[in-house]
């Protein structure tokens, strides 16, 4: 049933996002939206693909949405707050998905993934890192 929701949620996340950027470029409201709409696309992108994938496949969604905060922080806002982060960032929010933290996000903790490897981790904190708004 897990696995069932969690296919769902990705068939529904890559169909939003292929559909989302066509609407919004043949119908935009400004260049500046149109330009942000074509910035933001990141569907080509490797570590989009990679991390949604591995995001898709875990328990993140259970907790975390993209554009608004659930449990945890909205995705997009956690992009904003780490906008060009560095390699030592993307590390230290690797170690967090893996041993979980609490305090940054308010008094909900973030429950410790430690089945997630090391490169697993850096590659969701990556794709989070996209999502940008």
């Amino acid at each position: 049933m897990k696995k069932m929701f969690v296919g769902l949620a990705l068939s529904l996340l890559v169909a939003l996002a292929a559909c989302g950027g066509d609407a919004a470029k043949e119908t935009p409201k400004d260049g500046a939206k149109e330009a942000a709409v074509v910035k933001n696309d990141n569907s080509s992108n490797p570590d989009y693909q990679k991390g949604l994938a591995l995001v898709g496949s875990s328990d993140c969604l259970t907790c975390h949405k993209i554009s608004e905060a659930y449990t945890g922080p909205a995705y997009a806002d956690v992009a904003a707050k780490y906008a060009n982060a560095a390699d030592t960032t993307i590390a230290r929010l690797a170690q967090t998905v893996i041993k979980g933290g609490s305090g940054h996000w308010g008094s909900i903790p973030m429950t410790p993934h430690p089945t997630v490897s090391e490169d697993d981790a850096r590659q969701m904190v990556k794709y989070v890192l996209l999502l940008k708004k």
